[in-house]
């Protein structure tokens, strides 16, 4: 089952609105051939004379149902700013949407077509597909009212000045700015939120980015506060050493061990910072996983529990709160996140699971957890990920901690 829906559950949430609004307008097209290329070939008159006409006419219209097909797909990665405007094949689609209403027009007034409502259906049912595709390669509201309007007067003005009856002209004035505004008005909306949803998918992926960034600067900032000072007192003491060393001054000695006094205590701050940065608290990243996921649109719990735990296990436990916490946003598609930290045989049972695994996907295989496991191994702990009986994604860490409890 999972390769039939692989396909489809693999996919973000982006990329699944927009494979349902794609085909959603190819289906335009399959229901244009099906509801409008038969009409005439069944309204054709009893001169056989008029029998190859309608054949054109439906070849024309099925014709015109595939452009309009390529002409949907184009503009829409137009409007995700994936290609230029597909003007020629908008230009293409208008020559031809004019061609069939035209044909279509001139059989209804020389009598080939004897229905005036299958003749009103065929060029209706093509000026409304040709706006909605229309209306996709066009930015402003505006326009796309424009180009309603403009529409409707063109056919009802093309029916009264080949002689058919005013009122059927004004009827199709009316059917054309009604059925192509609200298929101009379905379009436009749906290739706006389609942007939309790509925008918030791109963005999540830059907090994420932005969150790693956020980490080195502050590495960065600390690293500076701490070797900044001390270097340039070395440079100084250095340089003073020198020209006391050159004038056979006694006093370079005491400066050179100066200098050395300042560089180990140097060392021992680096360590320290490196320390800090590798040694990660359990306290402050659960609260950092919950307000990551949060600003992500991603419902965080966590258990409420006292944690005192040795500092060697609150460490790697916050090792895994912060690299389960990363790959959240960067690889799944969650809307909702768990963390419990529990007590199991004289072990702490630190467990995230997520909701957003994508099937097909590697999984529990990655470099991140790979780190993770050896961490454990320093502290007798095992670490197992996968996807669970509830189709989500679960990491579960195991630290013995002998004597330890959780207090709820």
């Amino acid at each position: 089952m999972s390769r039939l829906t692989g396909w489809w559950s693999g996919r973000s949430s982006a990329a699944k609105v927009e494979l349902y609004t794609r085909w959603s307008f190819h289906f335009f097209a399959v229901l244009e051939i099906a509801a409008i290329a038969l009409v005439p070939l069944t309204s054709v008159g009893d001169n056989p004379v008029d029998a190859p006409l309608a054949v054109a006419l439906a070849l024309l219209v099925c014709a015109h149902a595939v452009l309009n097909g390529f002409l949907f797909s184009q503009a829409l990665d137009w409007a995700l700013d994936r290609r230029e405007r597909p003007v020629r094949l908008a230009t293409a689609q208008i020559v031809l949407t004019a061609a069939g209403a035209l044909t279509t027009l001139a059989l209804r007034a020389t009598g080939a077509l004897t229905d005036a409502a299958d003749a009103a259906a065929v060029v209706t049912g093509m000026v409304t597909f040709s706006l909605g595709s229309l209306a996709l390669c066009l930015r402003r509201p505006r326009r796309m009212l424009y180009a309603v309007l403009a529409a409707a007067l063109a056919t009802g003005g093309s029916v009264a000045a080949m002689g058919i009856h005013p009122g059927e002209a004004l009827g199709y004035a009316i059917g054309i700015t009604l059925s192509g505004g609200g298929l101009v008005a379905a379009c436009a909306f749906s290739g706006w939120l389609m942007k939309i949803v790509w925008e918030l998918e791109r963005s999540r992926d830059l907090k994420a980015r932005l969150a790693v960034a956020e980490e080195r600067l502050r590495f960065g900032r600390d690293l500076h506060d701490v070797m900044g000072r001390n270097l340039s007192v070395i440079a100084l003491k250095s340089e003073l050493a020198v020209q006391l060393a050159r004038r056979e001054r006694p006093e370079a000695v005491d400066q050179m061990i100066e200098v050395q006094r300042i560089a180990q205590e140097s060392q021992r701050e680096v360590r320290d910072v490196v320390r800090g940065y590798r040694e990660a608290d359990l306290r402050v990243e659960l609260e950092g996983a919950r307000g990551v996921l949060g600003a992500a649109g991603i419902d965080c719990a966590i258990d409420p529990v006292t944690v005192d735990l040795p500092a060697s296990v609150q460490s790697v436990l916050g090792w895994v709160v912060r690299e389960t916490t990363t790959n959240v946003l960067r690889h799944g598609d969650a809307r909702r996140c768990g963390i419990s930290l529990r007590e199991k045989d004289g072990s702490v049972v630190l467990s995230v699971r997520n909701d957003g695994v994508r099937e097909g996907a590697p999984m529990g295989r990655g470099s991140g957890l790979a780190g993770l496991r050896e961490r454990l191994a320093a502290v007798d702990g095992t670490l197992e990920a996968g996807p669970d009986d509830d189709g989500g994604f679960q990491v579960t860490a195991l630290v013995p901690v002998p004597g330890w409890r959780a207090a709820a």
